[in-house]
């Protein structure tokens, strides 16, 4: 059979070609004598026939499909060039959605599933313990003594090693820096069973007791940058701390030690730990090893090294009593410095996923509400291509096609996205001080998920209109038009709309929350005062002191920088609240007699400070006296504590001043002052006992000054700098604001603040899309209706009222639930983020506000068309 004008196709046909070809037939029967009516339905009925014929040949001969995708996806393009804005807006969806999921499963990944880059990885433990049986309340550290027992007792591992980092002082022949280091037993490498890049590696046969291994290994990387990868570097001299060590080898590209987030510039023995601090390799119960890690034996599964190191630690406390209390043993990966790191990153991690799906969920579905709307608008189309012989199956073949090739659309775009910023989170350092090492970058991992996402987010909102075009009357459809109406009942579509609007709320209120609660912290109460206030520090062994140069030396340092003009108070401390790491010690009452760390009244945090810091940091006396320089190691030793450790100690505060506790050394201490609690180790921590012992009676070569000063940071920098390396040239020294010295702490709280911002603006993106899908459905299914309304006189204020009522009232529900989710979530919130609360009429207003705006913005563009309807032209095509 052959028509005038027809094509090999009628399914790539558009409703106006089809409609041309039906003409063109009926003409030709019209000219046969045929009245103009017959001739029309004859040839609706040939061209259905033979529809249906070309159907049926082409699945019978089964060879084509190649040629019938080929069709569709011309067909879908075709169409998306038609409608740019649709096609803009569901890419740009996909694309924040699944470049969300890319850049949060790969940092999954990377931190999670991904093994370290050592052989055998998977076999490879670090020893956790803690005091109970649950991991979450224990830590890492050992001792050198416990460490020795564990690794030549234990029945279970093929080599227990042991590492710890620190910072130190290296020259190598310019301008001394301060820098970081992985100390590791002598058997690390070998453990690890690794190989060296350059060189060789030092080994538990080269060391022989205490500073007896002088050997160093570059990290690769530092290698590079560093010595500019120059392979004669083997053999040179070079000083750490002032003390001469040989570079014997570089370590293997992309190792860079065994903890996550830490990259450091070389490895040492940990046999030569005094020539860079005071820390006793022979203490047992000066516990400052980081972890101890070993591949597990074959055949020996984690519960029964845990096991077998529980039956050395029970050894150990009925040999060593006053020291090793009764320890839990358990087995973790080193890679995320144990439970104490990993188990938060892995809930926040898996949290963070899990909202991501949930935005691609929520895409999805915004998309399903616009291809709705896209189908109703095309279904006099649909139906009359159905009437036409055009099976349902090609039709939706055809819709399918359209929706996977937005979704592969949408994937490239979000997958080039997420490529580029976690280039940028590879190489990001958000705390200049700490070498922060993390590859984030996709691997093939991250590129089959994102794949399936996109392939599957196709069909998933591409099958949203399935049961639209399976119940299609087309016949009725052609003789009635598009006059169907939205029903009054709440649909699965209202409520998944109202499900998303929800969502966005809550990261909206969540995000407003966490950075007025980041906006706070900033100028928080600290229980000290981080404005017009810097922070030098520097660690004096690195410049070969110790013994009695060294409180002299810092006595020195805080004369030289007061005299600068300008300069109002400067402290002295081996540690800083929320910018060093604190050290706990256990405390006892002045009659405990068996000071094992059980007994213990508390566990303090311990500073050791000048006579000036307590003013310089701008900490409130509450009572008693502060330090004077008469306060020395031949006076008795007095402590200055705050008023959590004097509640948990005495029993109240008036009562302190006078009493004496003991020490974890037996040395009795006398309480002469009384501080304001502060915040030392986290923002959100609850109130910590915490002491001040004078520097002069309890000596630490770690230094750090802060110098109280008006004057402009950048500006006094350069003068403190020239005026301490006048007192000595090899210093090494670090200057920051008190503000900059905070950045490791404030990172967790910057980093959830980002985090949730970034997902509300997404939410709002995806609310703002699902709104007008909605709207845009609603004013397409009521075209006639409103055309009617328009030519019976109804206001503008009506018409809006009837296409977008029901849009602005789901809006107004789901915003509303939102709200109140968002505050019920203060509290996790106030985990994370220092003084976090939605109880703010800022907050409040905030959500509201942008809320409203986001439906004003949605309903825009369906309401510009609801408005522009000439009833006339519409109830004429009807």
């Amino acid at each position: 059979m052959k028509f005038p004008g027809f094509r090999s196709n009628i399914n790539d046909d558009t409703e106006e070609e089809l409609r041309s070809h039906i003409q063109l037939r009926a003409d030709d029967l019209e000219r046969s004598g045929l009245p103009r009516s017959e001739a029309e339905r004859r040839a609706r009925i040939e061209f259905g026939s033979y529809g249906r014929f070309k159907e049926e040949c082409r699945e019978a001969l089964g060879g084509n499909f190649i040629e019938t995708l080929l069709q569709d996806i011309r067909l879908s393009l075709r169409r998306l060039r038609k409608s740019p804005g649709f096609t803009v807006i569901a890419v740009l969806t996909l694309a924040l959605a699944i470049g969300a999921n890319a850049v949060v499963f790969s940092v999954l990944n990377a931190l999670i599933l991904r093994p370290l880059n050592v052989p055998q990885a998977q076999s490879l433990y670090g020893v956790w313990h803690s005091r109970d049986a649950n991991p979450a309340n224990g830590n890492m550290q050992e001792s050198y003594p416990d460490y020795q027992d564990l690794r030549d007792r234990n029945h279970s591992f093929n080599g227990l090693a042991a590492y710890n980092i620190s910072e130190i002082g290296l020259d190598t022949g310019n301008n001394p820096t301060r820098t970081w280091v992985e100390e590791t037993t002598g058997n690390y490498f070998d453990a690890l069973m690794l190989q060296p890049y350059l060189g060789r590696f030092f080994h538990a046969s080269d060391e022989h007791g205490p500073n007896s291994a002088p050997y160093i290994v570059l990290g690769y990387d530092y290698w590079r940058t560093h010595f500019r990868a120059d392979r004669g570097v083997v053999g040179r001299t070079v000083q750490v701390n002032k003390h001469p060590f040989t570079i014997v080898g570089v370590a293997p590209a992309n190792f860079n030690g065994t903890l996550l987030f830490f990259n450091p510039s070389f490895f040492m023995p940990l046999v030569d730990h005094q020539e860079i601090a005071s820390d006793d390799l022979s203490a047992r119960g000066d516990r400052w090893i980081f972890m101890a890690i070993g591949h597990l034996k074959p055949g020996v599964a984690p519960a029964q090294a845990a096991a077998d190191l529980n039956s050395i630690g029970a050894s150990l406390e009925k040999t060593y009593p006053k020291t090793n209390a009764k320890w839990v043993y358990s087995l973790a990966r080193p890679s995320l410095y144990g439970e104490y790191v990993g188990r938060p990153i892995r809930e926040f991690l898996t949290a963070l996923m899990l909202l991501s799906g949930l935005i691609l969920l929520a895409a999805c579905a915004n998309l399903g509400s616009l291809f709705a709307a896209r189908a109703a608008d095309r279904a006099r189309e649909v139906a009359l291509r159905l009437a036409l012989g055009s099976s349902r199956k090609r039709i939706l073949r055809g819709l399918f096609t359209e929706a996977v090739l937005i979704s592969i659309l949408g994937g490239a775009v979000g997958l080039a996205g997420s490529v580029v910023l976690l280039r940028e989170l590879s190489v990001w350092q958000p705390v200049p001080s700490f070498p922060i090492y993390l590859s984030v970058v996709p691997d093939a991992n991250v590129y089959a998920i994102a794949l399936l996402l996109t392939l599957a987010s196709g069909f998933l909102f591409g099958a949203v209109p399935v049961r639209q075009i399976l119940r299609t009357n087309p016949y009725e459809m052609v003789k009635a038009g598009s006059s169907a109406r939205l029903g009054r009942r709440m649909t699965a579509r209202d409520v998944l709309l109202v499900l998303q609007i929800a969502i966005c709320a809550v990261l909206v209120t969540s995000s407003m929350v966490a950075m007025r609660g980041l906006a706070r912290s900033l100028h928080g109460s600290y229980g000290f005062e981080p404005q017009n206030s810097m922070l030098v520090d520097t660690d004096l062994s690195m410049s070969g002191y110790s013994g009695d140069r060294v409180p002299a030396m810092q006595k020195r340092m805080v004369e030289a920088v007061e005299t600068i003009p300008g300069v109002e108070s400067v402290g002295l401390a081996n540690n800083v609240p929320l910018s060093a790491s604190e050290n706990d010690s256990p405390v006892f009452t002045d009659q405990s007699s068996d000071l094992r760390p059980s007994n213990a009244v508390a566990n303090a945090i311990l500073f050791r400070i000048s006579p000036e810091f307590l003013h310089a940091e701008r900490t409130a006396l509450l009572a008693g006296r502060t330090f004077t320089w008469h306060d020395d190691k031949d006076s008795q030793p007095v402590a200055i504590v705050n008023v959590e450790f004097a509640r948990k100690m005495f029993g109240s505060v008036p009562n302190a001043i006078g009493r004496y506790y003991k020490m974890r050394d037996g040395t009795r201490t006398e309480v002469v002052g009384i501080v304001a609690n502060g915040k030392y180790a986290s923002l959100t921590e609850d109130p910590a006992p915490a002491m001040f012992l004078s520097i002069l009676q309890s000596p630490s070569t770690e230094t750090y000054l802060i110098v109280r000063s008006r004057r402009d940071p950048q500006e006094l920098a350069p003068i403190v700098k020239q005026k301490l390396r006048g007192l000595d040239e090899a210093l090494p020294i670090n200057i920051q604001t008190r503000h900059g010295g905070m950045d490791a702490i404030l990172l967790g709280p910057r980093l959830a603040t980002f985090s949730l911002g970034v997902l509300g603006i997404m939410g709002a993106m995806l609310s703002i899309t699902g709104i007008f899908g909605m709207a845009a459905y609603s004013v397409s299914k009521r075209l006639r209706e409103l055309g009617i309304r328009m030519a019976l006189g109804a206001q503008r204020t009506e018409i809006l009222g009837a296409a977008l009522g029901r849009p602005l009232k789901l809006l107004a529900y789901g915003s509303g639930a939102g709200l109140i989710l968002g505050i019920l979530a203060s509290r996790v919130l106030a985990f994370i983020v220092f003084q976090a609360t939605p109880r703010d009429p800022l907050v409040m207003a905030g959500v509201v506000l942008v809320m409203l705006l986001l439906g004003l913005l949605a309903t825009w563009i369906p309401a510009q068309r609801a408005l522009s309807v000439n009833p006339l032209i519409l109830l004429r095509d009807e």
